[in-house]
């Protein structure tokens, strides 16, 4: 499957099962390093309109027609909607012996395509560690990101191969451990997005116009310093067991946006947690700051 032995998969036809933003921009990526995307399936307006904009003159057709034109099936849908794809696929004849089938789920390994497995597929689990807007920018914020990827060790390096082609450096990460890999992502990710809007909400609030002014820098450098230095690069009321000023922000934060308190306080005891562990915080100073986050907000 190389055009040298133990360098890059021969030039392949892909096939993209769901056209929408990941599974668009991972087509357009491996077209551009040089295999041919033949077919694709998409069924929303928006899905079809990335496909027009990503895929150009890639024709969209049912997925048993997308399986039949591919020696590469990339299945780029919802993690709940996997593994009865992938039993259809099997149960109808679909999937041909030799024919990679690709997903790109961060939940699942390669157990969830056992049955294509069973039908003599090559199965591949790539999950792009990326949030991706569906259109041409993710191209270029491929080449600093990662995939997670899971694959029988023989096709370890076809799995490799296709990553680094996409521009991305492949991670390897057990079948067993691809919940806990893709829960850490989701924290990460998809709560910071919630963590940043409520705080962007509450500086509205306070009357800040612009929010996003304000935190960008403050945010981009706490990324930046965490990413580098860990717990070291922690600062703030929590850290310095400052139980006064977290009181008072809890009594505002109730007040203002009270949805919002609940969080705060789980994540400031979570801090305080990790602040104790490793040395930012003395036990001291966390016995008030822990009494009053176990306390509900109120007048003070």
């Amino acid at each position: 499957m190389s055009e040298e032995p133990g360098t890059r998969p021969a030039r392949l036809d892909v096939g993209v099962v769901g056209t929408g933003r990941v599974g668009a921009v991972l087509g357009a990526a491996l077209a551009r390093a040089g295999h041919r995307v033949v077919a694709g399936y998409g069924v929303s307006v928006t899905s079809r309109s990335r496909a027009d904009a990503l895929l150009p003159d890639v024709p969209l057709v049912d997925v048993p027609e997308v399986l039949e034109q591919s020696d590469l099936a990339l299945l780029s849908v919802p993690d709940d909607t996997l593994p009865g794809l992938v039993e259809g696929l099997a149960a109808t004849g679909a999937i041909r012996t030799g024919q990679f089938i690709v997903h790109t789920s961060g939940r699942f390994g390669v157990s969830v395509l056992e049955p294509a497995t069973r039908a003599g597929a090559l199965p591949l689990a790539l999950h792009p560690a990326l949030t991706f807007t569906g259109t041409s920018v993710d191209l270029q914020r491929l080449s600093t990101s990662t995939f997670g990827v899971t694959a029988p060790e023989p096709l370890w390096p076809v799995a490799e191969a296709l990553v680094i082609e996409m521009g991305s450096e492949p991670v390897r990460v057990a079948e067993e451990q691809r919940g806990l890999y893709h829960a850490a992502l989701t924290h990460g990710a998809n709560h910071l997005v919630t963590l940043i809007n409520d705080a962007m909400d509450l500086l509205r609030a306070a009357g800040v116009e612009y929010p996003d002014r304000s935190l960008a820098p403050l945010l981009s450098a706490a990324l930046d310093n965490t990413l580098r230095q860990g717990d070291e690069a922690l600062t703030g009321p929590v850290s310095r067991g400052d139980s006064g000023t977290v009181a008072d922000h809890l009594r505002v934060v109730d007040a203002a946006m009270p949805e919002a308190t609940a969080v705060y306080t789980a994540l400031a005891r979570r801090t305080a947690g990790r602040a104790l562990a490793s040395g930012r915080l003395q036990a001291t100073d966390a016995e008030p700051l822990l009494e009053i986050l176990a306390t509900p907000p109120g007048p003070h």
